[in-house]
């Protein structure tokens, strides 16, 4: 029989996971939140409107699972009130779902005998619908050994696949999730700022852009990374990159930096795929490193 949960912190997550936790056969027990208006929502999203309570630790004693969904830098506090007021059964298993922070959050919960561990679903959750934004997605994993299965269990059953990562490594892993996700945006932003300077309209930029962007991703997947590189500094052509930071230059001094951090970086990769020769290597590092303001 699958255990009994509590939400505790009803924003667009943590209904979410009502709803959905109830769909895949998941008990109910009690739901809290900052205002109660969204409490009685996430009620009424997993079908017992009558599980609302004032109280966190009220909402979650009788909860085999307690997912603290609140924002991040509450999630510390509502766990501690709940453990000051003994509200974690022993064994309880006590979660929340923020991608930064780690199972350590959580630790006051142990006072009343529950492991605890986080479960990070990589989606953004703009609004709370009836379809599953669980189904497919990957959910990053970490905690107390019961506590990781418990989240692993439930992550299936939402339809997810999940994944284990390090209780330490847990900053590192939302920077991953940063860099691939925020910075991407940045990146091409960049991108289509310097298109639209070659005379490219702004509307027809993601167009002309797509099926490289496509094609790029597309042999990350298939070869990897250094393998996937291509381009001026994948084969050394100084004189192209040179070309390239004169013109961002008189562009843009913030394009040049980006430009000429990124393709420090790039040499490396050049370099582990083998085909960027040493010389040309050691040439585009001394002309990157003149342009470093």
């Amino acid at each position: 029989m699958k255990p009994s949960y509590a939400i505790i912190g009803c924003g667009r997550v943590g209904t979410s996971l009502a709803r959905q936790l109830s769909a895949a056969g998941y008990q109910p027990a009690g739901f809290s939140s900052r205002t109660r208006d969204s409490a009685i929502q996430a009620a009424k999203a997993a079908g017992k409107e009558e599980a609302v309570y004032d109280n966190s630790w009220e909402a979650s004693e009788n909860a085999g699972v307690v997912f603290i969904t609140t924002p991040d830098h509450s999630i510390a506090p509502a766990c501690q009130l709940i453990s000051e007021n003994r509200g974690f059964q022993e064994n309880a298993v006590v979660l929340h779902c923020s991608g930064a922070l780690s199972s350590g959050m959580l630790s006051a919960a142990r006072d009343c005998g529950a492991v605890i561990g986080s479960m990070h679903p990589l989606q953004s959750f703009a609004a709370v619908t009836e379809s599953n934004p669980f189904a497919g997605i990957k959910v990053a994993i970490e905690g107390d050994a019961a506590a990781v299965d418990c989240a692993w269990k439930i992550a299936v059953d939402l339809g997810a696949d999940p994944f284990n990562i390090r209780t330490d490594g847990k900053t590192l892993y939302h920077a991953a999730a940063v860099v691939a996700s925020n910075y991407l945006v940045t990146l091409m932003r960049l991108s289509f700022e310097l298109l639209q300077a070659s005379g490219v309209p702004e509307r027809e930029a993601y167009g002309v852009l797509k099926p490289l962007i496509s094609g790029t991703l597309n042999n990350i997947e298939r070869v990897g990374i250094p393998d996937a590189l291509t381009g001026p500094i994948a084969r050394g052509d100084v004189d192209t990159v040179s070309d390239h930071l004169s013109a961002l230059r008189q562009l843009s001094e913030t394009a040049a930096d980006l430009y000429t951090r990124l393709g420090q970086a790039t040499i490396e990769i050049g370099t582990a795929k083998g085909s960027l020769p040493t010389d040309a290597a050691a040439q585009l590092s001394r002309l990157f490193s003149k342009h470093i303001r």
